[in-house]
């Protein structure tokens, strides 16, 4: 044992005292201690490989009319400036017209902001457009606006250089000019982005966002077309909800960046999951992924890992239960409630791929849930929308806060009691009546407040902040108990574990068999006890009655041993997936895709456009044939419910059940689920390598989709 210091009596035998200040200083201790490894510095080396039309001198844009746009009459109105913009391909030239030359070389001031959530690769499109315009003229000049739009507003800038772009290229996060959450979707704010960008001179303004980023990219094009100021999109959220295809389902924009490195992420550790569960064989781990309106993490995580029950909101919500519409059309009715999943069928058919293990002796495995599968839930998501309405209602009549009104949930609760009571006494149209307050009493408090707790920036009901794992394991926990309390729910006792047991203790299994197991006949390698013997008790009734033992006789040790194994504890730990994924370090995939996004931004900024947001066709072929592209964001735009009030925004983009990739999943429960005396079924995706080679380059939910289209 080391001693920094000597004790007061001295130093203890075979203790000796080292030298602090010259450990500290040794080049070992500053290597081990540092910053900097081999990953780290391999990523900055590292300069990502360029879509070949960017190994031209020059790029130009050629409209291409074959794809086309269903156009929103008020998206045309409000948007006129930008609303008849083409997709635009990115050419690579060697000699343009010398009038072009000039164009595309003349000295710039570009900005760019990040907005929302951190996606991995966004320094490398920071880093793609810096070496693109630098390119073009070593005078072009790139400002980072820092912490999001507010940066914008307030002119909080960096100028970036190339010592800025080499310290965070191929690096996870948004650290280099950080993020906010702020949107420009006032007057003033619009004034004072304008003035801002006037202040330094832009030629260009580069929002790097989600959905609601890129619409602001929009209305900003639109207001700023005049003073000459051009504003470019650029896809990113994690959660893989941008996906933009034409009119005809032609792809433009196949996943936003970001998704991939996430779902790796959250697949590595669900995987490390998989192989601690089957190794302790006595958790379930319940792996909560992000994604509020989309399952596409999940989905990917199926995938990634096989992963034994995973949920797909998409798949809940499009559910038909067969027999009560079939009941109702024998009664000449229509049951409106067999159309959509419900929370209790939802939990029935969790619960029956835990029992059906658990036959087999695996009383363990893996579920993965989206932190957004309640909004696919046919009553909650009745409940969210209502009581989306009445907050904002109160909000707009009252001229004050919902949730500072009525600060804890007894007074949000006795509110809605109070709207129930007048809808029953005034026996007029009203928005929450009795039949939804008592429900809602029903539901558990603490899901009650999740409910009713403050919405976020945009209007949305926040599923991550709710215990969505809690809601669902809950009713699977109690259901469970009831099966366990009828004798359905057993751990399989394999046949020759039994008969080693017995014969130990020199009983006869085949005779104890017959009395004990429901399947002894089976020739079964996993033996179930029969559904009559719950408890101890009731197992020494069952021995009693085949004239095994007397009334005052116990029930032979050995016996009661394997009765006992049989007895499942359900037991689960909860895991959430959502920020250590979006900070991770990018896959190869996101770091070659946002550089060369970042490259597009520049073609489209020096050719002249505005309101297109910058993409690549093709990612799910090979790198040869990536096709850099612009993809106008005003015919993209779509009315949907913000605040209680219809806003014009960029469409969300969900699970396609139909798609190749959600049908393999669906096809490969049973053996995913692998409730059988097989081994399971568990993949190892293994770590992002940046270095290193891997089985995959590109997400499986592209390459599937791919084959099968």
């Amino acid at each position: 044992m080391l001693a920094l210091t000597g004790h007061k009596g001295g130093f203890m035998p075979g203790e000796k005292s080292i030298n602090l200040a010259k450990l500290l200083s040794h080049p070992k201790v500053h290597k081990a201690t540092g910053n900097i490894n081999q990953e780290l510095t391999f990523r900055r080396q590292t300069t990502p490989r360029r879509c070949e039309v960017f190994n031209a001198r020059y790029t130009l844009l050629h409209d291409n009319p074959r794809f086309r746009f269903n156009i929103d009459k008020d998206a045309a109105k409000r948007l006129h400036n930008i609303i008849n913009n083409k997709v635009q391909k990115v050419v690579g030239v060697d000699n343009p017209e010398q009038i072009h030359n000039k164009k595309y070389s003349k000295k710039r001031n570009i900005g760019i902001v990040f907005s929302g959530g951190p996606s991995p690769g966004g320094h490398n499109v920071i880093a793609g457009l810096f070496d693109a315009a630098k390119k073009a003229n070593p005078e072009n000049r790139i400002f980072g606006f820092l912490l999001g739009p507010d940066g914008i507003i307030e002119n909080e800038t960096i100028e970036i250089t190339e010592e800025i772009v080499a310290s965070y290229k191929n690096l996870g996060g948004f650290c280099m000019i950080k993020t906010g959450r702020t949107k420009v979707d006032t007057k003033d704010k619009m004034v004072l982005s304008k003035e801002t960008c006037n202040k330094l001179n832009l030629d260009a303004l580069v929002i790097v966002g989600g959905d609601d980023s890129n619409t602001n990219a929009a209305f900003l094009a639109q207001d700023m077309f005049a003073d000459g100021i051009q504003v470019i999109g650029v896809p990113k959220t994690i959660d893989g909800d941008i996906q933009v295809k034409d009119a005809n389902s032609n792809i433009l924009c196949a996943v936003s960046f970001g998704f991939y490195t996430a779902a790796r992420a959250f697949a590595y550790n669900i995987s490390n999951l998989c192989t601690d569960s089957s190794s302790d064989v006595k958790y379930w781990h319940i792996c909560k992924v992000m994604g509020r309106v989309a399952s596409h993490l999940a989905l990917e995580v199926a995938l990634q890992t096989h992963a034994n029950i995973t949920l797909i909101g998409e798949d809940l919500a499009d559910y038909i239960d067969k027999k009560r519409v079939a009941a109702a059309e024998k009664k000449g009715v229509v049951d409106h409630n067999a159309y959509g999943m419900t929370l209790r069928h939802l939990s029935r058919i969790i619960c029956n791929g835990i029992v059906r293990r658990a036959e087999v002796g695996k009383n363990y495995g893996v579920i993965v849930i989206p932190e957004g599968v309640l909004e696919f839930i046919n009553e909650i998501q009745t409940f969210i929308i209502k009581l989306n309405t009445i907050i904002a209602d109160y909000n707009n009549t009252h001229d004050a806060d919902f949730h500072s009104t009525f600060p804890v949930l007894d007074e949000k609760l006795e509110y809605l009691r109070r709207l129930a009571r007048l809808s029953r006494e005034e026996g007029s149209f009203s928005i929450w009546n009795t039949r939804d307050d008592d429900l809602f009493n029903d539901i558990p408090p603490f899901f009650q407040e999740g409910l009713l707790m403050e919405r976020d920036s945009h209007g949305n009901f926040p599923f991550s902040q709710v215990e969505t794992d809690r809601v669902i394991m809950g009713l699977v926990k109690d259901y469970l108990n009831i099966l366990k309390e009828k004798g359905a729910y057993k751990i399989g006792i394999k046949k020759s574990y039994y008969k080693k047991t017995l014969e130990k203790e020199g009983l006869d299994p085949d005779y104890f068999g017959h009395i004990l197991f429901k399947n002894y006949n089976d020739n079964e390698m996993f033996l179930l006890i029969k559904p009559s013997i719950v408890s101890v008790k009731t197992l020494k009734q069952t021995l009693i009655k085949e004239g095994v033992i007397n009334k005052d006789d116990k029930a032979p040790a050995c016996i009661e041993k394997i009765y006992k194994k049989s007895v499942p504890n359900f037991k689960t730990q909860a895991h959430f997936y959502g920020y250590d994924g979006r900070g991770s370090d990018p896959t190869v995939f996101d770091c070659t895709y946002t550089y060369n996004l970042g490259l597009t931004v520049f073609s489209l900024i020096a050719n002249g456009s505005t309101g297109q947001m910058a993409a690549i066709r093709n990612l799910e072929r090979s790198f040869s044939q990536w096709e850099p592209i612009g993809i106008p964001i005003a015919p993209l735009m779509h009315f949907e419910e913000r605040k209680g009030k219809l806003a014009l925004v960029l469409e969300k983009s969900i699970v396609d059940i139909n798609s190749p990739s959600f049908q393999v999943v669906k096809a490969m429960r049973e053996k995913w689920l692998a409730a059988s005396v097989k081994e399971d079924n568990y993949r190892r995706p293994g770590p992002i390598q940046f270095a290193g080679q891997s089985e995959e380059n590109k997400p499986l939910t592209l390459i599937l989709n791919a084959l099968g289209n």
